[in-house]
């Protein structure tokens, strides 16, 4: 077990763990602001006032890009069957967005740590509405989006400009959407508790060292088999977390989300055989509610489905899998989540993001920046002028 909460089988290569372990414990003697969000040490720029403020709101926009929204999409859709509310998440570019903004009277939710991040300004033009609420969570500089929430007198939170936005899931960019979806902060806080858990420790540890040596192996692509549509969401957090800290000096991880059973019936041909390139990750968690087969409705073809739910059907198809990886000497390491909560979720996020942290000291990458994708907001911000004064594209 990693936690409780949490079944976990890891890879079975070893190596480098005492590089790895020495690493973890410079990290977490010297500390810094984004360990500090991960544990009750935390103080949010936010009070209870704004969240009672807010409170009486059913429906709410939460509008942003990357890790400003992505962390916010893991908690609602991961913990969907706790939370009575609608949210509804504007993470993209598209040239027509949906009606749902239109309908009734919305909180806003706008997320951006420069607020100057093109996409969200433009969406934020479109959704919020006269008869809305607004809440800002930017950084405490002049901006588009601080200007905007201040001629709106809007609620403004200042986002922490000592922590990126793919690492701020436990800081107010996460926690106020929390709370105001009716769950409990102080449960996904939980570093201070995994930090003094040797099993914890040994496995995270371990898992690292299992990643640097695939790297030195030339296995580039971290494929997760996700049995468990509420955590997709999770993984596209997982994915730019591991994406952008780690995608520098010619080196990376390419995160790729499978989604499973599913892709057994495309994908896991080329898994199975194709080139080994690959480390794999599976995650489950556990369903109490889930449908059960109609008995009378099966053929006697198929009795051993019989007094089956579809949580076990999948477990089952999860575990074969596993056992077929095994024989193929294939890399994985397994994840099941034994209750769906918020405190399995924080150490889910607290893991992945020791994880980044490591993984990068130890390849001598700084996790914390992101200089190329600079280069196309600069870019695009020289297009968008020539446009605008050579009169193209209308």
């Amino acid at each position: 077990m990693l936690t409780k909460n949490i079944s976990f089988k890891n890879f079975k290569v070893k190596g480098y763990t005492k590089k790895v372990k020495k690493i973890l414990d410079d990290i977490l003697v010297k500390k810094n602001s984004v360990l500090d969000s991960l544990s009750s040490n935390y103080k949010n720029s936010y009070n209870k006032k704004t969240i009672l403020k807010f409170k009486k709101y059913n429906n709410i926009n939460v509008v942003g890009m990357g890790g400003s929204i992505l962390g916010t999409e893991s908690i609602y859709y991961f913990l969907k069957s706790k939370i009575k509310k609608n949210f509804f998440f504007y993470n993209n570019l598209q040239s027509k967005i949906d009606p749902s903004h239109k309908r009734n009277k919305h909180l806003n939710i706008i997320v951006s740590k420069s607020g100057n991040t093109l996409e969200t300004i433009s969406n934020s033009n479109i959704i919020i509405k006269n008869q809305d609420k607004n809440i800002f969570i930017t950084e405490n500089k002049n901006s588009y989006l601080l200007s905007l929430a201040q001629k709106l007198k809007a609620e403004i939170i200042h986002h922490n400009d000592f922590i990126g936005g793919r690492y701020s899931v436990l800081s107010e960019v996460g926690m106020l959407p929390a709370e105001l979806m009716d769950l409990n902060p102080k449960k996904f806080k939980q570093l201070n508790n995994l930090i003094k858990n040797q099993k914890f420790i040994n496995a995270l540890t371990l898992n690292v060292a299992s990643t640097i040596y695939f790297l030195k192996q030339k296995k580039y692509n971290s494929i997760i088999l996700n049995y468990d549509k509420q955590s997709n969401n999770l993984f596209k957090w997982y994915q730019q977390l591991i994406a952008e800290s780690l995608g520098k000096k010619g080196i990376g991880i390419l995160p790729i989300i499978s989604c499973m059973p599913k892709d057994n019936h495309s994908l896991m041909q080329l898994y199975l055989d194709g080139p080994r390139n690959n480390f794999f990750t599976f995650f489950y968690t556990k369903e109490n509610n889930s449908h059960k087969i109609i008995n009378k409705n099966i053929l006697s073809t198929h009795n051993s489905l019989k007094n089956k739910n579809l949580d076990k059907i999948i477990f089952s198809q999860k575990t074969a899998t596993e056992k077929v990886f095994l024989k193929k000497k294939i890399p994985f390491r397994s994840f099941e989540i034994v209750k769906r909560d918020e405190k399995s979720l924080g150490e889910l996020f607290c893991f992945f993001i020791l994880e980044t942290i490591l993984i990068g000291r130890a390849l001598k990458i700084n996790p914390y920046d992101q200089p190329s994708v600079e280069l196309i907001k600069n870019q695009t911000k020289k297009l968008q002028f020539i446009f605008q004064n050579h009169g193209l594209h209308k």
